[in-house]
């Protein structure tokens, strides 16, 4: 009989070795890792039904394992030997178990070893307000938040109150005090947790996803009501990000949204991890903060102007994505090629990409 728990440590290690973001266990294929962006197997050894079986129930304690034959998918954190956390997601694809496997390190990084504009570190420093990381899944967006939380604990003594399915990053109380709470292991959801966290003298609020209607209307209640909330959204843009908010609503309750987020709104960020030429992944990001010109534009319903208003408010650390993508172009840190297929306008970062090189 093999040994599951050992040969999926060994696969947890090469993960950590490899500084692998991901690692992938399917039926048919060997054991795959996502190492920038690229899907490379570790083995010629295919694994079996079983094998799959096998290293899957070894990360599950009992109540997992019966939640997921009962639910035929989970999620939950993983801790490897206090050296690496992993968030996991085991599934069921044509009756067989797979599971997919997100390495989230134990350290917290800080702005600056992440790389991301040093205008973020303004947003530590807000009492009350509403801050939003967007981008698509997989662009560290959970990476952002948990460097701008961290920065609040180490200056700061507040009370956190993070809401996370599952929890990634595990922060060590400092100056603050931060309590995490796991969905479905802690909370039935984000929108229950969220609306308790008023009787838990919160200061600060993280919720790792927006996900439904009550966890935005409740989100943006608490920004206006005395705390500074973070949260994620999975939008491509800082105009897509109100929009995609403002749409959720009914168009009755449209116009009141867009005044509320007017007001309790403080920023956007929207980011990309992109391929460096010399290897790893350098972010990309685009800065909305909320001036008044801003709060204008959300409460006059002319969210498509807001582009315009970014590109020309460099002064006070706002870019667009072409601009940030054209920059590091510029500096010789991302190809051309990639800026390229990330660009949600070619055609301009063409433009800017010329205009600044040739």
């Amino acid at each position: 009989m093999k040994d599951y728990q050992k040969q999926l440590e060994e696969l947890l290690l090469l993960t950590i070795q490899k500084n692998a973001s991901d690692l992938h266990i399917t039926f048919n294929h060997p054991p795959v890792l996502r190492i920038t962006r690229k899907l490379v197997p570790f083995a010629k050894k295919e694994l079996t039904e079983q094998d799959c079986k096998g290293l899957a129930f070894a990360l599950m304690n009992d109540f997992q394992k019966e939640e997921f034959l009962k639910r035929k998918e989970i999620d939950f954190s993983y801790e490897f030997k206090e050296r690496a956390r992993f968030r996991v997601n085991v599934f069921f694809q044509r009756n067989k178990i797979s599971a997919s496997l997100r390495f989230v390190p134990t350290k917290i990084r800080t702005i600056e070893e992440l790389n991301l504009p040093a205008v973020l570190h303004k947003f530590t420093k807000y009492r009350q307000g509403f801050i939003l990381v967007t981008g698509p899944s997989s662009h560290g967006k959970s990476t952002t938040l948990a460097a701008l939380i961290n920065e609040i604990n180490h200056l700061r003594s507040d009370c956190i109150i993070t809401i996370e399915d599952p929890i990634e990053y595990v922060f060590k109380d400092d100056k603050s005090i931060v309590a995490q709470r796991e969905v479905y292991q802690d909370t039935i959801s984000f929108a229950q947790a969220l609306k308790s966290t008023f009787r838990q003298d919160p200061d600060i609020i993280m919720v790792g996803e927006m996900r439904d209607l009550e966890t935005m209307a409740t989100a943006i209640t608490a920004a206006e009501t005395g705390h500074l909330v973070f949260a994620t959204l999975h939008t491509n843009s800082a105009a897509q990000t109100i929009h995609r908010i403002v749409d959720t609503f009914s168009p009755e309750q449209q116009g009141q949204v867009r005044a509320q987020l007017a007001g309790s709104l403080v920023g956007v960020v929207s980011q990309r991890l992109i391929p460096g030429i010399k290897g790893g992944l350098i972010p990309a990001c685009e800065i909305m903060l909320c001036t008044s010109a801003v709060a204008n534009l959300i409460r006059e319903n002319k969210i498509h102007e807001l582009p315009l208003v970014i590109e020309t408010s460099a002064e006070i650390g706002m870019i667009s994505l072409n601009k940030a993508l054209a920059n590091l172009v510029k500096k010789k840190e991302i190809s051309y090629e990639s800026a390229i297929s990330y660009s949600l306008n070619p055609q301009e970062l063409k433009r800017l990409v010329d205009s600044d090189l040739f």
